[in-house]
C-alpha cells in the first residue's frame, strides 16, 4: 500500500510540475481562480486514474497509458484556457511533456543506480522542475511569445517533432516490458536524447531565421504604408492646388459679377454670391492634422479611408515640429492602431461606426485612440489583446515593441463596448 501511494504521489508531482512548465510559456485568457478550479478538477482526475491503472496493471500499465490518461487531457485543458492556435499549443505542450518525461526518467535512473532513497528522488525532481520553470519564465517566455505572434503560421510541421519523439519514447520504454528492467530498452530510450538535441537546435535556428525574415517583411510592409500615406497626401494636395488655381482664375469673373450686383443695389444677392464662393474655397482647402509631415500623411490617409467606409472620425491632434522619438517609428504605431480601429469598425452597422483620436505633444507625447467593438477581446498577462486567428496580432506586437524600445507606456482596455489604446511617451 505504501508503494502504491508513493507512485501515485510521484505521478501527481511530475504531472503538476509538467503543467507548470506548460504554463510558464503560455498566455491564459482565464482569471487566476478559474484556472485554479480547472487545475483542482484535473488533479483529482490524475490521482484517480493513476491509482486505478496502478492497481490494475502496476507501473508498466501506467507507463503505457499515461499519455492518454494524463498528457492529452493536460494538453486539451491548457489549450482551452490559453490563447494560442492549435499548432502552437501542441508544439509547446508536447515539447514540455517530452522534456519532463525524459528528465524524470533520468533522475530516477540516477537515484536508483546510486542506491539513493525515494525522498532524494523527489527532492532532485523538485529542484530540477523549479529551476526549469524559473528559467523558462524569466528567459524563454518573452521571446517565445513574441515569436509566435510574429510568426503565427508554419507551426503545423513543427508539432510533428515532439509528437513523434513522445510516441517513440512511450513505445520503446514500455514494450515488450518496462525499460527499467531491460538494459537494451534503456539504451534506446536515452539514446534518443542525442538526435533530439540536434533536431531542436536545427528547429530553433530555422525559427530564428524565419523570425528575421518575417520582421524584414513587416518593416517593408510598414514602409509601404508610410509611402502610400505620403503619396495619398501629395495627391490630395495636388488636387487642392489645382482647384485653387481654377478658383483664382475665376476670381476675376466673380469680382465682376459682385461689382455688377452692388452697382444695381442688390446687396443681399452680392453677399449670398460671396458666401457661396467662400464655401467652395473652404471645401477645397487642404486639411492638415499636424506639423510633422509623415504623421500628417498617416492621419490624412487613414482618416480618409475611414470616411470612405462611413466611419465617423472625431480627431483632436496637436503636435510640435520636433518629437522626442523618430517620426517614422511613431507613424508606424499610428498606422497600426488606426488600421486596427478601421477593421474593428467594419464588423459594426454603419450607424455605429466611429473613431475617436486625441493626440498631444506637450508635456509629452500622449495618444488616446478609441473605437466601438463587437464582441469580447481576450488580454494576456501583460495586458495586450490577443487573437487566435492566424495573421492577426502583428500590429499590437509592433506597438508593444515600440513602447519597449522608447520607454513608453501603452494600455489597452475594453470598457462599455469601446476598445481604447492609450500611449504615453
Amino acid at each position: 500500500m505504501t508503494d502504491l501511494l508513493f507512485w501515485v504521489f510521484r505521478t501527481f508531482f511530475i504531472t503538476i510540475m509538467t503543467v507548470g512548465m506548460m504554463a510558464s510559456m503560455t498566455e491564459f485568457r482565464f482569471g487566476r481562480w478559474k484556472l485554479l478550479c480547472i487545475m483542482a478538477v484535473y488533479s483529482v482526475w490524475v490521482v484517480v486514474s493513476s491509482l486505478v491503472l496502478l492497481r490494475l496493471g502496476g507501473e508498466l500499465l501506467l507507463l503505457r497509458l499515461f499519455f492518454l490518461t494524463i498528457s492529452i487531457p493536460a494538453t486539451l485543458l491548457t489549450y482551452w484556457a490559453a490563447s494560442d492556435t492549435p499548432a502552437q499549443a501542441v508544439f509547446n505542450y508536447m515539447t514540455q511533456i517530452l522534456v519532463s518525461t525524459l528528465s524524470a526518467s533520468m533522475i530516477r535512473w540516477v537515484t536508483e543506480s546510486l542506491g539513493l532513497s525515494r525522498l532524494v528522488n523527489i527532492l532532485l525532481m523538485c529542484v530540477f522542475y523549479l529551476t526549469v520553470i524559473y528559467l523558462e519564465w524569466h528567459f524563454l517566455r518573452r521571446p517565445f511569445r513574441m515569436l509566435i505572434q510574429v510568426m503565427p503560421t508554419r507551426w503545423g510541421v513543427l508539432t510533428l517533432i515532439p509528437c513523434v519523439f513522445c510516441g517513440y519514447l512511450i513505445l520503446v520504454s514500455s514494450w515488450p516490458g518496462s525499460y527499467l528492467e531491460n538494459e537494451a530498452q534503456r539504451i534506446y530510450v536515452y539514446a534518443a536524447v542525442i538526435p533530439l538535441v540536434f533536431v531542436y537546435i536545427a528547429v530553433f535556428k530555422s525559427l530564428l531565421a524565419q523570425y528575421h525574415i518575417q520582421m524584414e517583411r513587416q518593416s517593408t510592409a510598414l514602409l509601404k504604408v508610410q509611402i502610400s500615406a505620403l503619396k495619398e497626401k501629395i495627391r490630395r494636395t495636388k488636387e487642392v492646388n489645382e482647384n485653387v488655381r481654377i478658383q483664382r482664375h475665376d476670381l476675376r469673373h466673380q469680382l465682376q459679377a459682385v461689382t455688377e450686383l452692388v452697382s444695381r443695389g442688390e446687396r443681399t444677392a452680392a453677399l449670398d454670391f460671396l458666401e457661396a464662393a467662400q464655401r467652395r474655397l473652404d471645401e477645397q482647402k487642404a486639411v492638415r492634422w499636424c506639423r510633422p509631415p509623415v504623421l500628417d500623411a498617416v492621419f490624412s490617409s487613414y482618416f480618409s479611408q475611414a470616411e470612405h467606409q462611413d466611419i465617423r472620425v472625431e480627431a483632436a491632434v496637436s503636435l510640435p515640429d520636433t518629437l522626442p522619438v523618430d517620426e517614422g517609428e511613431l507613424a508606424i504605431v499610428l498606422a497600426n492602431a488606426l488600421e486596427n480601429a478601421i477593421h474593428a469598425n467594419l464588423a459594426l452597422p454603419r450607424d455605429q461606426r466611429e473613431i475617436r483620436c486625441k493626440m498631444v505633444g506637450t508635456p509629452g507625447v500622449m495618444l488616446e485612440l478609441s473605437n466601438p467593438c463587437a464582441g469580447n477581446i481576450a488580454f494576456d498577462s501583460g495586458g495586450l489583446p490577443v487573437s487566435r486567428q492566424e495573421g492577426h496580432g502583428l500590429g499590437v506586437q509592433s506597438i508593444s515593441a515600440f513602447c519597449r524600445k522608447n520607454g513608453a507606456v501603452c494600455q489597452f482596455d475594453l470598457t462599455d463596448g469601446w476598445f481604447r489604446l492609450r500611449l504615453v511617451l
